[in-house]
């Protein structure tokens, strides 16, 4: 399945809560007092996101992997001493994401880029146990200063199996002349003394029989080079939060390599660890009438959920149906002067006026890490809910965040 489809089938089944995550999501989203918060804001259910690791860790208790965080799905570091209490670490796409990773959560840093900038590689072997090149000539130009580097650093190589059930390109790491990995024709011409393991990432929002599929590929192209080494890393993409996803054909791929091979396996997976446990509170600013309802809200798509344009997807909503499902249909826009910024068609059994809350679900992977402040409007503040502790507030934005990049 594309993952724009996949995203579609995820985030559009919201008729009369139809969805089981907006069942549960209602449940827990009405706990909150939203008037408690700022608007737009984002919120992180630390209870939901205890869920998921649960989730995440028991599969390390069945097979003996590691899992990590990739960072650039969600990188609210508050949350990292929980999420550090269930993974064995962060997995990291530049020198800030390894530095925050370790500052932050302080257990394995591993890292991966398509190119290194060499004016920032020290600080990168500062931080990081676990460095993945991308070709022959990164691992050729950086290996002597990972040997005399003072510490034990971990290298591997990338490979592009030629294999992806992705069918969009801008997600697909496997399309035709990707830059993302070694195809085997390329890593065959080469020597790799001194490379202790093989990353994979052919991935997203997918589940685990794609993996299964992956992984015998994987095999029969590069599994001659498994014995040799200490690791394999299977990259991120598996959705296994999800609550259709196959975890016993995750074991089973995972336990196919490190039984046949004797070798370590990483998973790196970052939509899976905060999957459904954030939600975005925003506020009507205004209704009008342009051949249907619209509503202009404090929250951007552009600005807020670059996703929703980029993907492009309709996020859910707490308490909304498809257009015409319910007696009022709204079409959603934001506060910036982009035509495009519109978030998606929504019906409410009552009409909504200025003033009025709309809770997005989730908003917690994919919005932190891509958010800006086009047309200076100003980002969503960042809080933590749970049970115990209700809700705290924990940045709040403002001009200067604006100006000092700019």
């Amino acid at each position: 399945m594309g993952i724009t489809l996949e995203r579609k089938l995820r985030s559009d089944i919201v008729g009369g809560l139809a969805d089981p995550f907006q069942k549960k999501a209602k449940g827990r989203a009405v706990k909150m007092n939203y008037n408690e918060f700022p608007s737009p804001c984002y919120v992180v259910d630390e209870d939901l996101l205890r869920k998921n690791l649960e989730i995440l860790k028991s599969v390390e208790d069945r097979t003996g992997c590691h899992i990590l965080l990739a960072q650039k799905a969600f990188s609210m570091y508050a949350t990292f001493p929980l999420i550090g209490q269930y993974l064995d670490g962060v997995t990291s796409s530049s020198l800030f994401e390894a530095r925050l990773g370790c500052e932050e959560m302080g257990k394995e840093v591993h890292i991966y880029a398509p190119a290194y900038r060499e004016d920032e590689f020290d600080e990168i072997l500062k931080y990081s146990g676990h460095i993945v090149f991308n070709s022959y000539t990164q691992w050729i130009k950086y290996r002597d200063k990972v040997k005399a580097c003072g510490k034990h650093v971990e290298c591997g190589i990338r490979i592009n199996p030629e294999y992806s059930e992705i069918e969009t390109d801008i997600y697909n790491p496997c399309f035709t002349n990707s830059r993302m990995g070694m195809t085997l024709k390329n890593f065959e011409a080469h020597d790799f003394e001194g490379i202790d393991g093989l990353h994979f990432h052919t991935m997203c929002e997918q589940n685990s029989d794609t993996l299964w599929r992956t992984v015998q590929v994987v095999d029969e192209k590069f599994g001659k080079y498994l014995k040799n080494l200490k690791w394999i890393n299977f990259g991120g993409g598996h959705h296994i939060t999800r609550d259709d996803y196959d975890i016993e054909t995750l074991v089973k791929s995972i336990l196919f390599i490190k039984e046949k091979y004797g070798i370590e396996v990483y998973l790196e997976p970052g939509e899976a660890v905060a999957l459904n446990t954030g939600f975005l509170i925003s506020t009507v600013l205004d209704v009008m009438e342009n051949g249907m309802e619209i509503a202009i809200l404090d929250t951007s798509a552009a600005c807020h959920m670059p996703d929703v344009l980029e993907m492009p997807y309709r996020p859910n909503v707490i308490g909304a149906g498809q257009p015409g499902e319910y007696q009022h249909t709204y079409r959603f826009g934001g506060p910036t002067c982009l035509a495009g910024d519109i978030i998606g068609d929504y019906s409410f059994r009552d009409p909504l006026r200025p003033g009025d809350k709309v809770v997005f679900c989730d908003m917690a992977i994919y919005s932190m890490v891509k958010n800006n402040t086009f047309n200076g409007v100003n980002l969503p503040s960042i809080a933590l809910f749970s049970e115990a502790e209700g809700a705290r507030v924990l940045k709040t934005f403002g001009y200067e965040d604006f100006k000092s990049r700019l």
